[in-house]
């Protein structure tokens, strides 16, 4: 055989090989397509159960049950710890907000604290502590209603453009994709000469705000004390503050990390800081007591606490069409995982609380309300929007739960033992601004088959 033939002959095998693969990409691609996705139709994976499944799980874990008895716990720890006491310090009910992090969600954190103000019940916090748009929410929660008027228009009147700019070719070398500079000077501009000395000033009155960042090469979470910071009154002080804040909201990769320099036993060091949410979604820190009216058990002061958590956006993300394509995957998954991260937390200081007799109070954007998909979402309308929706639930007295994430309607997880599933709605309707109409169910005969009975023991 000449080479001219052996080329030819290996050109037509090429061929029909890129033949064979190109029609079973079709085949799998039709395969894939043959189903819509539960999306796609206006269900939610959260209603296709397996009842038989999901009952048996149910029957053997009940969670309200266990937020039950947790209240029983929690109430025993705050009846044990009351008798523990400093008895010569008299029982004053302190007051914890804890911020979330969120980007533009953090719209729904201010209109939850002026709806609070409204509504005319909303206490004075002994402490305050933020992360990420939470650190830009606190300074203004931490001085009271006063600063209402500021918070607003923070939150309801700043586009994107008024925040970063994108610089996408440069930002590939180097430490961020968005320059920050426009939202660098409205801090600086918030945190006026002013502003700097009332925080200095509720510090010396015992009370405290708290801002927590990430240090990015220990991945280490920081917790910045502002109010000392604020005490001290220089001038590198006050930039320090202004610092925090930008690094707590540094979005890694999108916004620069801030250089803080510090003294390690006289040497020099210089720390980057990024979003405090890398680490944590919320936090929580005591309040102040001191020296001489501290009970032998610490733990005993925090009894009675009112802790209220405030989350810049929802528990749970809302279900949505995802393309099939790997980067739109891994970022929707990421997204996921800090959703998870926050229901961590929380439950996390659940368990705290009923363990120290502390008065536990959550909130978060509702399910069913449209948020946007996306917390780099700063439009006006969106924005404006959130803020109302945290401002009507706040006023109307219907933002806080006093379980945490798992027990409320649909929020159990979704327990099969095959692929033979109905529909049944669980929970609240959830969907985006632009979600397809709501599943109505036809009433088709399935097989339950539930999972198998455990065999006997021989």
């Amino acid at each position: 055989m000449s080479l001219f033939q052996q080329r030819v002959g290996s050109v037509i095998f090429l061929a029909t090989l890129l033949g064979v693969v190109a029609t079973g990409c079709k085949s799998a691609r039709q395969a894939r397509r043959e189903c819509p996705t539960p999306t796609t139709l206006g269900m939610h994976t959260r209603d296709t159960i397996d009842p038989v499944a999901q009952a048996e799980f149910s029957a053997q874990a009940d969670f309200k049950q266990i937020a039950a008895r947790s209240e029983m716990v929690r109430k025993a720890a705050l009846e044990k710890a009351l008798k523990e006491r400093n008895p010569n310090t008299p029982f004053r009910e302190k007051n914890v907000l804890s911020l979330s992090g969120g980007g533009s969600f953090g719209a729904f954190s201010a209109g939850v604290l002026c709806g609070w103000t409204a509504r005319g019940d909303r206490p004075e916090f002994d402490v305050v502590t933020g992360i990420s748009t939470g650190a830009l929410t606190a300074p203004f929660a931490f001085l009271g209603s006063a600063y209402d008027q500021q918070l607003k228009t923070f939150y309801t009147t700043l586009e994107a453009k008024d925040l970063y700019k994108m610089k996408p070719v440069r930002g590939l070398f180097r430490e961020s994709l968005a320059d920050n500079t426009p939202l660098a000077e409205k801090v600086a501009e918030v945190l006026s000469p002013q502003v700097i000395c009332e925080l200095a000033r509720e510090h010396q009155k015992g009370r405290r705000l708290y801002i927590g960042t990430t240090a990015a090469e220990s991945k280490q979470f920081v917790v910045w004390d502002i109010g000392a910071i604020a005490c001290r009154g220089r001038p590198q002080d006050v930039k320090l503050i202004q610092q925090i804040l930008l690094g707590s909201s540094a979005i890694p990769g999108a916004f620069p990390p801030q250089h803080i320099t510090v003294d390690v036993d006289g040497r020099c060091v210089t720390e980057r800081h990024i979003d405090g949410g890398v680490s944590k979604a919320l936090f929580v820190m005591p309040p102040y007591v001191p020296p001489e009216d501290r009970s032998k058990d610490p733990n005993a002061d925090l009894a009675g606490t009112n802790v209220y958590f405030v989350v810049a956006g929802k528990l749970y993300a809302d279900q949505e069409k995802i393309k099939p394509l790997a980067l739109t995957l891994a970022s929707k998954e990421i997204s996921a995982m800090i959703y998870a991260q926050t229901r961590g937390d929380l439950q996390r200081y659940f368990t705290t609380g009923m363990l120290t007799g502390m008065n536990y109070y959550l909130t978060a954007i509702p399910p069913e309300y449209p948020a946007p998909t996306s917390s780099m979402a700063f439009t006006i309308p969106q924005l404006t929007g959130m803020f109302n929706e945290g401002y009507r639930i706040t006023c109307q007295g219907i933002a806080w739960r006093r379980t945490p994430p798992g027990v409320g309607p649909g929020e159990e997880d979704n327990v099969r033992a095959g692929t033979q599933l109905t529909y049944e709605i669980r929970g609240p309707i959830s969907r985006s601004e632009k979600g397809p109409t709501p599943f109505v169910p036809i009433p088709i005969p399935i097989s339950n088959e539930g999972i198998p009975p455990v065999p006997p023991v021989k």
